[in-house]
């Protein structure tokens, strides 16, 4: 069989998949900093449904919250049994890849789907990490031209009428509509946003039923965002970089499904599943950084941060404590388009279809704000989650805290062991304009590397202390 691309299967399906939540329990305090800094604002959180752990690991791993694919033969034919198994999964789980899964469509056919581990789990310095964001992710280019290979392939092997054929007619639906607008500028760029605003605008808000035709013209500009770690979910009060989600956090979760479920009951079988699911992101922990640390120098750079970034980032260790502060989009100066995106036309449709349909609209109903600003993030892992900035437009600590050195052109290899352990984060080559799609050009809108200047005022010592501590975090 001829080998086939499927990477464009792939990439449809990162909407929304698990991604960021808060806890209030379990020994850490969730409060306002003190004193609140006068241009950040307090964002309210909601106590979220209780969940089984080991019935979320399971439903993550094996679960069919993606319910259409390519057949399981196919699968297997095209990509051959991946014995590594990572994941430690078992029946025909064993040979497929982590971030697919094998799974029966809702007539019984047996399919392969793209899972949640697409985009929510990577592998550095060698190790794989479960929750690490996989800033890796190509959708440089719209791969929906390829749907008519596939669709021969899997046509001609079971006809028309098949239940392989029917199964995997919804995951082709979403493919169609949702791949041409999918195109991001750079490599680990994620186009999360638009794909949720092109699934609800082919989804009736109440009966979630599938519509050829989108309610509305869809936006052509893609607004871009980093991928960040689950481990850091348990800390907040509400979900995505902007604080855009408040209430259940199930419902944002389960925005993955909206790929290939059938309508509102298929939706309401599968919102029983997603508090656990919750329960089990909320026990991801970051990895430990690999090399030496100068406890000394750390133990310094703790105050340089106690004194300049913990009012809004949070403390750590044992008296652990996140402020949940939105800072003024002012303030932070970082850069606007996301935020912009959610309070102008861009995205206005999608806010309205999820506040107002089924997502929103029930005692465990979800709610988009549009804020302007952006959260402070918990800084858990932060060694290990690069690039930074909520596009991921800065490849190192080091460049984030001093940004005349932060590059308007940088290339990097995309090798997850090629890491710069003095400055922390990608090793990258300085290019003088975009020589391809592995470049970050960062004089592109939406992908501005601006912002975020508190580390400017510190001395190159200070800097370097504050970044040993960061290591330890």
């Amino acid at each position: 069989m001829t080998k086939i691309n499927f990477v464009f299967l792939i990439a449809v399906t990162i909407f929304l998949c698990c991604l960021y939540a808060c806890k209030e329990d379990d020994g850490l305090s969730v409060q306002e900093c003190t004193p609140q800094p006068s241009f950040t604002t307090f964002v309210e959180g909601k106590q979220q449904r209780v969940g089984d752990v080991d019935a979320g690991r399971n439903f993550l791993l094996y679960g069919d919250y993606v319910s259409s694919g390519v057949p399981y033969d196919v699968y297997l034919a095209v990509f051959g049994p991946d014995n590594e198994n990572i994941l430690e999964r078992t029946g025909d789980n064993a040979v497929v890849r982590y971030d697919f899964s094998a799974v029966d469509a809702p007539n019984g056919a047996r399919v392969i789907a793209p899972n949640c581990l697409q985009c929510h789990a990577s592998t550095i310095n060698g190790e794989f990490v479960m929750g690490l964001g996989n800033a890796g992710a190509d959708f440089t280019a719209d791969q929906s031209g390829q749907l008519p290979l596939v669709d021969a392939v899997i046509f001609g092997q079971y006809g028309d009428g098949s239940p392989e054929w029917e199964a995997y007619q919804p995951f082709r639906l979403a493919t169609a509509a949702t791949a041409p607008y999918l195109v991001a500028d750079v490599r680990g760029a994620n186009p999360a946003d638009k794909l949720a605003a092109v699934l609800s605008a082919h989804r009736d808000a109440n009966t979630l039923v599938w519509n050829e035709t989108p309610a509305y013209e869809i936006p052509q500009e893609l607004i871009p965002t980093d991928v960040p770690p689950w481990w850091v979910l348990k800390k907040k009060n509400a979900m995505f970089y902007s604080a855009l989600g408040n209430g259940d956090f199930c419902r944002f979760l389960m925005g993955s499904s909206l790929l290939t479920m059938a309508n509102d009951s298929t939706a309401q079988q599968l919102d029983d599943k997603f508090p656990d699911l919750l329960a089990y992101l909320y026990t991801l922990e970051p990895p430990v950084y690999p090399e030496n640390i100068n406890n000394t120098i750390a133990e310094e750079g703790k105050a340089i941060f106690a004194e300049n970034c913990q009012e809004c980032h949070g403390t750590y260790g044992t008296e652990a404590s996140f402020p949940n502060l939105l800072v003024d989009l002012q303030r932070i100066g970082t850069d606007p388009l996301l935020v912009e995106g959610y309070q102008g036309t861009h995205y206005e449709y999608m806010v309205n279809w999820f506040n107002n349909g089924w997502f929103g609209q029930d005692p465990n109903g979800g709610q988009l704000v549009a804020r302007n600003g952006y959260l402070a993030q918990p800084l858990d892992g932060i060694w290990a989650s690069a690039p930074y900035l909520h596009n991921g437009s800065v490849p190192t600590l080091e460049d984030l805290l001093n940004s005349s050195q932060r590059p308007t052109y940088w290339k990097r290899s995309f090798n997850t062991s090629d890491i710069d352990f003095e400055k922390v984060g990608w090793n990258y080559t300085v290019e003088t304009s975009k020589v391809d799609s592995d470049t970050y050009d960062t004089t592109k809108e939406g992908y501005g590397n601006q912002g975020h200047y508190f580390g400017d005022n510190l001395s190159s010592t200070e800097r370097s202390a504050l970044i040993e501590y960061l290591k330890t975090l």
